[in-house]
């Protein structure tokens, strides 16, 4: 059996409020078992909670604070903990940012922006701008700030796996100046190569082919199941159904046979750079 893995309560609100879960279900004599039963919510997910790996919805706070006669407290918590959370990101994804640092994998489908783990900070405010035009420049800064942040998880001792799957689009959508473009994928493929990662590009000339119809995240844990992220156009959805998983898997499964090979994919992603370099980038 691993060995317990308890929370840091000190290291920020939602660390301290999954603390303070496990003390209280213990208190009460409960196993995660039994204080998931009638949740409608797994033992993995609850486990995540009380890591401070994971926050908790206000559903699951209602049914705590029942099952433990905590007179309200998780429910008047979890606003707190859901505000410390996603400082910088949209609601929907504070989950998604939560979960990265304790990934074993990470595989992207981009097909219509850079994945935010290899993003510049230019481009990360680019596309924050045109997506927020009335926005602050400081709102704006904190969006970028919070997205470089993420890409410290490759400086980690046990960083996850990563890979990705780019459609060409993105490449040859000028988001930026020239040198800016350049810089960003150059930037991509130095993050690629000195992570050993695997990129891989579907280019332009290809078919109908698996998950068209927008973007999706996979991620994989030592000690939970594995989810997906799927998103659009101000919302987005995390899912863990498993017999769903499964499907999305499928999908990216074959959406991969259908790009190109990792070393074809980065000599592609290199004599793009090469071109914006040199202004010869399409029109």
């Amino acid at each position: 059996m691993p060995a317990r893995k308890d929370p840091d309560a000190s290291a920020n609100v939602p660390s301290f409020y999954g603390a303070e879960l496990r003390y209280k279900r213990e208190a009460a004599g409960l196993t995660l078992d039994q204080l998931a039963e009638g949740s409608f919510r797994g033992v993995p997910f609850l486990s995540q909670i009380e890591r401070g790996e994971r926050r908790m919805p206000l559903d699951l706070a209602r049914h705590v604070d029942v099952r433990l006669g905590t007179d309200g407290f998780f429910e008047r918590r979890c606003e707190d903990a859901r505000r410390a959370r996603q400082s910088g990101y949209a609601e929907y994804f504070a989950d998604v940012a939560e979960m990265e640092p304790f990934a074993e994998t990470i595989e992207d489908w981009a097909p219509m922006l850079v994945p935010g783990l290899l993003q510049t900070p230019a481009y990360a405010r680019a596309i924050s701008r045109a997506a927020m035009p009335r926005a602050a420049d400081e709102a704006i800064e904190v969006l970028v700030a919070a997205r470089m942040g993420r890409a410290k998880l490759f400086d980690g001792e046990c960083p996850p796996e990563f890979w990705v799957v780019l459609d060409e689009s993105v490449i040859r959508r000028p988001a930026l100046p020239a040198p800016q473009m350049a810089e960003l994928l150059e930037h991509i493929a130095a993050v690629v190569r000195r992570t050993r990662s695997i990129l891989q590009v579907v280019p332009e000339t290809t078919g109908a082919h698996a998950l068209m119809m927008g973007m999706a995240r996979f991620m994989t844990f030592p000690d939970a199941p594995p989810v997906v992220y799927v998103e659009s156009l101000h919302s987005g959805q995390l899912i863990d159904f498993p017999a769903l998983v499964k499907d999305y898997r499928r999908s990216y499964d074959l959406l991969r046979a259908a790009a190109l090979p990792p070393e074809a994919s980065l000599a592609l992603l290199d004599a793009a750079a090469e071109d914006y370099r040199n202004g010869k980038q399409r029109n």
